[in-house]
């Protein structure tokens, strides 16, 4: 499984930085997970190919471009863009976004082919498929219905936990997995904002550190993502104070493989 955190910032070259304010991930070059930077981050390639997206939460900064990016193939598509959501999640889109105010609502329109967006709806717990991708959302505490999602393909199993402060059922989830081979989670805040962290749905690089007692695998990778771009520089020293064997910060752009 090849799973890739697409770039949203720009720095004074021209060049993709480090630092992220929107949140996009692309799993094999054909399924997103949320939709910050999707219309501004895939390849020629991966626009082409990407057909399927999993949506986490409605937060903008993994929404911001979605309507950007069925815009864009509007006229092409022969398949509609497939958005893989929660009921609950589907409504709270559909009406802040896809609300003939903000965006058209694709859900309604077609172009000569297809429908150009269609909703997928999921549920706690259950098993869907995704493309060729098996996946399992579990909700997780974040200030808005949030999930986390197990992630397989056959051969790899990749947990990701979205957006949440300290939380049971996603790691309770991870522990059943037979395999599990990486982790993608979250660390947004330094330590000397624990509580801004807890109130908004977040994690600090010392909270992240308790949260992973409860997993009981061994030997996996561990990526750090969503780092708040203000704060970049010491969330990296205070998530590399942690210690943690195979813990290291996600950078964009890089193709992580397993």
């Amino acid at each position: 499984m090849k799973i890739k955190l697409l770039p949203s910032t720009i720095d004074a070259e021209g060049r993709a930085s480090p630092e992220q304010r929107l949140s996009c991930f692309v799993v094999d070059g054909r399924v997103c997970i949320d939709a910050g930077s999707i219309a501004i981050g895939l390849t020629e390639e991966e626009r082409g190919a990407v057909r399927d997206v999993i949506i986490t939460h409605p937060h903008m900064d993994h929404v911001a471009t979605l309507p950007i990016f069925i815009d864009d193939l509007f006229a092409t598509l022969e398949q509609p863009v497939r958005v893989h959501a929660t009921e609950e999640v589907i409504h709270l889109i559909e009406r802040d976004i896809f609300n003939w105010t903000v965006y058209p609502r694709f859900s309604e329109l077609k172009n000569e082919k297809t429908p150009v967006m269609s909703y997928v709806p999921f549920r706690h717990g259950e098993e869907f498929r995704v493309a060729h991708l098996s996946v399992t959302a579990i909700p997780v505490n974040h200030i808005v219905p949030t999930v986390g999602l197990i992630i397989r393909d056959g051969r790899t199993a990749v947990g990701f936990s979205s957006d949440t402060a300290a939380t049971e059922e996603f790691w309770q989830a991870l522990n059943r997995l037979g395999r599990l081979d990486a982790l993608l989670v979250e660390a947004s805040f330094p330590n000397s904002m624990a509580r801004l962290a807890e109130v908004s749905g977040h994690l600090t690089p010392d909270a992240l550190g308790r949260e992973l007692l409860k997993l009981r695998h061994n030997h996996l990778d561990i990526l750090a993502m969503h780092l708040k771009p203000s704060y970049r520089r010491v969330l990296v020293k205070e998530l590399e104070a942690l210690s943690i064997p195979n813990l290291r910060t996600m950078e964009a752009g890089h193709d992580y493989v397993w």
